[in-house]
C-alpha cells in the first residue's frame, strides 16, 4: 500500500513538471500582437519610436512588413525600421534594410529619403563635425564608409535636386569630399615624414587633381614642394610653388611668419 502510494505521487510530480513545461512553451511563443490590426501595430511602433525604445520599435516593424505587405505602410515600416537600427548603432542592419527598400521600391515617392538616410547612416558626423573636440575626423580613418555616402548624397542630388534633402545633402558632400582630400593628404605626409618622397608627390597629385576645389588642395601642393625639394627637382619645386602661391595667395605653409596668433577666448 505505501509502495502504491510513492509511485502515484511520483507520477503526479511528474505529470504536473510536464504540464508546466508545455505552458512554459505555450506562453514563450504567445504573440501579443496576433490580433492587432497593422494602424495599431504602427502606433504602438511609433510611440516606442518616441520613447527611445529602438529594439522593441524594430521587432513591430518587422511585423508590420509582414502584414502589411505591398501596401505604403509596409514600405514605411521598413524605412522606419532602418532609422532604428540607426539609433540603435548597427549601421550594417540599418544600410541592408534601405538597399532593399531602394530595390523594392525603385519608384516610391520616399525614395529620396531613403538615399539621404543611407548616406546619413555611413556619415558618422560624430566624428565629423566633432573633429575639432576628439582630435580624429573622416581624414584619419578608413575612407571606404566616407565614400559610399558621398555616394548616396550625389545619387539624391542627381535624381532629386528639389528634395527638402538636397541641401542638407550638398553640405555633408562638400564636407565629405575635403575629407577624402585630406584622407589623401594624411598618407602623403605619411610618406614624406619617412623620406620616401616620391610615394609623397604621387598622393598629393592624387590630391590636386581628383579634390581641386576643397581646402586640402594647400597642403598638398606643400608637399610636392617639399618633396620636389627634396630630391633636388628645383624646376619642378618652384613651378609647384609658383601654382600654390598663385592659387593661395595667403598660405602659411610658405609663409608662416604670416600668422596672426589669437588669443583664446578662455584663457586670461
Amino acid at each position: 500500500m505505501v509502495l502504491r502510494l510513492k509511485l502515484s505521487t511520483v507520477w503526479m510530480a511528474i505529470g504536473l513538471s510536464t504540464a508546466i513545461l508545455f505552458t512554459g512553451c505555450a506562453d514563450s511563443n504567445y504573440d501579443p500582437t496576433k490580433d492587432w490590426s497593422v494602424d495599431k501595430l504602427y502606433n504602438e511602433a511609433k510611440d516606442e519610436m518616441a520613447a527611445g525604445g529602438y529594439d522593441k520599435a524594430i521587432g513591430l516593424y518587422e511585423k508590420l512588413e509582414g502584414r502589411a505587405a505591398g501596401t505604403a505602410l509596409a514600405q514605411q515600416a521598413q524605412l522606419d525600421k532602418a532609422w532604428a537600427q540607426f539609433k540603435t548603432n548597427e549601421p550594417v542592419q540599418a544600410v541592408a534594410t534601405l538597399d532593399r527598400f531602394i530595390k523594392l521600391h525603385p519608384a516610391s515617392p520616399a525614395m529620396d529619403y531613403a538615399l539621404y538616410l543611407k548616406g546619413l547612416v555611413n556619415f558618422n558626423d560624430n566624428l565629423g563635425f566633432m573633429s575639432s573636440v576628439a582630435e580624429q575626423d573622416l581624414a584619419e580613418r578608413d575612407p571606404k564608409q566616407a565614400k559610399e555616402s558621398f555616394e548616396a548624397f550625389r545619387e539624391l542630388v542627381l535624381r532629386f535636386p528639389s528634395s527638402k534633402y538636397a541641401e542638407d545633402a550638398r553640405l555633408r558632400m562638400a564636407f565629405i569630399k575635403n575629407s577624402l582630400a585630406r584622407s589623401d593628404v594624411h598618407v602623403a605626409r605619411f610618406y614624406f615624414q619617412r623620406g620616401a618622397y616620391v610615394a609623397a608627390i604621387n598622393r598629393a597629385q592624387t590630391t590636386v587633381q581628383e579634390y581641386r576645389d576643397v581646402p586640402a588642395v594647400e597642403e598638398a601642393l606643400f608637399i610636392m614642394v617639399q618633396s620636389y625639394d627634396k630630391l633636388g627637382l628645383v624646376q619642378l619645386r618652384d613651378d609647384t610653388k609658383r601654382v600654390l602661391e598663385t592659387s593661395y595667395p595667403n598660405t602659411l605653409f610658405l609663409y608662416p611668419e604670416r600668422a596672426v596668433t589669437k588669443k583664446l577666448w578662455w584663457k586670461f
